[in-house]
């Protein structure tokens, strides 16, 4: 079989959204001036016996009562404010990076220069602009927090662009915004929308964002940092271990580059409210693990490859919306070479 003459089989992009990790405080709402930083709590509690039962046990009395009668003994990690805290402070930086018209690596010089053809005209037509509001408004709605969102009496986000040559300031109010639609037209979000699209259509210029939001959840409520992955279950002595850096609470970065990049509603069921999961984060599959469901496969041909192969050597996409969702794999970044066999 002839070899492919325009394919790259060493290909890969780094990331232009470059989150770093979150770091949690508690403070109050009505007086921001002092602030502190929040550690992890270590609680060992006596829980029961609440998973499925094998039926031998759960249709005999006796044995589901000598079964039940065990404890359940737990050692986990757990974050709250303080008694006279209602307010949590997470602080995170973002930056932005030009540049995705070059891939970091790529082993094929003729593909090269159709990819970047390709870049070339959807920046000069689309110039990242409606990839720039989505990822603003994942900023201004705080979809970042997670958990911490839900149940919050009011939560306010404050943006500071760091560029010593363009410093600006914005201020949302966090409820004033959906999670569930990208359809806004709020001046703020736009600008700021702007400035991240200027940066990502650059070919070597950045932008620089401090991130400050406050949630009033309420006096010495819990509060919930990411949780680490435990690979040795059995062996340690917690059963939930929460992350931390330096003794501050913290979210990991990817948890908040996560959000930051749930921006796909391109994908074919969103629209139906039966099977839509909302906006999802970018993936070349559409994965979502908790779903347990991949919303973008090869058989619809709906996935980042399917597009990517056709649109990275000069075809045109039938929707300008596949186009945005496979720059918007580009901005996260990822190996994609492809054989040549």
């Amino acid at each position: 079989m002839a070899k492919n003459q325009d394919t790259a089989s060493v290909l890969a992009f780094e990331k232009k959204l470059v989150p770093s990790d979150g770091y949690m405080y508690g403070t109050q709402w009505d007086d921001r001036s002092v602030v502190t930083p929040l550690a992890l709590i270590e609680k060992s509690v006596r829980g029961t016996i609440s998973n499925r039962l094998k039926a031998a046990i759960k249709n005999d009395p006796v044995k589901l009562n000598a079964e039940v009668e065990k404890a359940n003994l737990q050692t986990v990690d757990s974050c709250a404010l303080a008694p006279e805290q209602d307010t949590l402070k997470l602080h995170f930086t973002l930056k932005v990076l030009g540049g995705v018209q070059q891939p970091s690596a790529c082993n094929n010089a003729l593909f090269k220069q159709s990819y970047a053809s390709a870049v070339r005209d959807y920046v000069g037509k689309e110039g990242f602009k409606e990839l720039g509001k989505r990822y603003a408004l994942n900023i201004a709605n705080g979809r970042f927090l997670w958990r911490n969102r839900v149940g919050a009496e009011n939560i306010e986000v404050q943006v500071n662009a760091l560029n010593k040559d363009a410093k600006q300031t914005w201020t949302f109010d966090a409820t004033q915004f959906s999670t569930k639609h990208f359809n806004c037209d709020d001046a703020a979000v736009i600008e700021l929308g702007d400035r991240i699209a200027n940066a990502l259509a650059s070919e070597d210029d950045f932008l620089m964002l401090e991130v400050n939001c406050f949630v009033q959840v309420g006096n010495a409520q819990e509060v919930y940092p990411s949780e680490e992955l435990v690979l040795d279950k059995g062996k340690g002595k917690k059963s939930k271990i929460l992350y931390a850096v330096k003794d501050i609470a913290a979210m990991h970065s990817q948890k908040l580059g996560n959000a930051l990049r749930s921006i796909d509603t391109w994908y074919p069921e969103f629209d139906d409210a039966e099977k839509s999961a909302g906006p999802i984060a970018i993936e070349p599959y559409g994965t979502v693990t908790n779903l347990g469901k991949a919303y973008r496969t090869p058989k619809d041909k709906q996935d980042f490859y399917t597009f990517f192969d056709k649109w990275a050597r000069g075809a045109e996409l039938e929707r300008i919306e596949d186009e945005h969702y496979v720059m918007a794999i580009l901005v996260r970044g990822g190996v994609f070479g492809e054989s040549d066999k």
